[in-house]
């Protein structure tokens, strides 16, 4: 199924739909709006933020969690840190007026903005925003409530699915469609910070697409790009990467985030492989069919034939390049006659023949 996303068509019929994701790490409005403004620079046709009352959310402000930063780049030594849950979102926390900002900077660098919300009103300064799409988070697969309510505004609605089950993720699905809303996107989001390739699973991108028809996406939680590019390659018709100004930050998720100077190439490389995906047809132009030729052989005479003389196997060799008769021709000259002289390492012609 497809359909559109801001501007941009989304499904399997088109090129693969790039959210860089800057809820995570920016520490206020100005980090948030740079951050924005880089993802447009790089190409990507989406930028993502999370949006809720963090008071009301986190009830017990002590409680801790647990992920990894880097320490030293050239070693790639790495850290265990906790803090509390309520000091991390409170970081992320934006008023509604800085918000306009940031969909504003959004909207001026021409790309699509998306929030992953809490609570019902944060869907309704969505609205207000003219967001392009709603993100219902892993931990909420199960929030029917939020569900339907983000179903009822006929945006788009991407699901994440970190540690859901199956039949989780069809109650989450039905409930969209339930509300006349086929505007769906399933993400397969790895649960961890970074996630443990154990925990990735990428084949059940395939099995996502299968079972439920909608565009599949594919939310990174590590390092690097390899696991996008061969999600892409997997049939993956968006990807969400996180993105940070830098990956030393100590806060959760920047470890396994694009820097500036990464994030162009990310959306290069994906670019790369789908023109490299070709098609399903064995396509070849003009130029390259003639270029092979330089690397194919020609039957050509091994010694000089007289007049009358019979072409027989053994006065024939195979030899670069392949402008003359190819060697599959050869059993169509054996037993023939050469109608003239034809002189040693002479390129076999149809001429020739009596």
């Amino acid at each position: 199924m497809n359909f559109k996303i801001g501007n941009r068509e989304i499904g399997d019929s088109y090129p693969c739909f790039i959210t860089f994701e800057a809820g995570a790490t920016h520490s206020g409005v100005e980090y948030a709006k740079k951050l924005v403004q880089l993802a447009a620079q790089a190409g990507a046709d989406a930028v993502k933020f999370q949006i809720y009352d963090v008071d009301r959310l986190v009830s017990d402000k002590k409680q801790l969690f647990s992920y990894k930063v880097l320490v030293d780049r050239e070693s790639g030594n790495t850290e265990e840190v906790q803090e509390p849950l309520y000091d991390i979102l409170l970081r992320r926390s934006l008023t509604q007026n800085e918000w306009k900002e940031v969909k504003a900077t959004a909207d001026q660098e021409g790309l699509a903005f998306f929030a992953t919300v809490g609570f019902p009103e944060d869907i309704e300064l969505l609205q207000e925003l003219k967001c392009d799409s709603i993100k219902i988070a892993s931990a909420d697969v199960n929030h029917h409530p939020l569900i339907r309510q983000a179903a009822k505004t006929g945006m788009c609605i991407q699901l994440d699915t970190g540690n859901s089950t199956i039949g989780e993720i069809e109650e989450a699905v039905d409930l969209v469609l339930q509300e006349g809303n086929d505007n769906l996107i399933i993400h397969q989001c790895p649960s961890g910070y970074p996630a443990r390739l154990e925990s990735i699973n990428l084949n059940i991108i395939p099995t996502l697409k299968q079972m439920f028809q909608v565009p599949i996406a594919y939310s990174d939680h590590t390092p690097g790009w390899e696991m996008d590019v061969a999600a892409v390659a997997l049939g993956a018709n968006l990807v969400e990467k996180t993105i940070t100004l830098d990956r030393t930050t100590r806060s959760v998720e920047h470890i396994f985030s694009l820097e500036p100077s990464d994030m162009k190439q990310f959306v290069q490389t994906i670019r790369d492989l789908e023109t490299a995906f070709g098609s399903t047809r064995r396509l070849m132009s003009e130029s390259e069919r003639n270029k092979r030729l330089a690397t194919r052989r020609s039957c050509y005479y091994v010694h000089a034939l007289q007049k009358g003389d019979l072409i027989t196997e053994e006065a024939i060799d195979y030899r670069r390049p392949g402008y003359g008769l190819s060697p599959k021709e050869v059993t169509k000259l054996i037993g023939n006659r050469v109608r003239q002289e034809c002189p040693e390492g002479k390129q076999v012609e149809w001429t020739d023949l009596e």
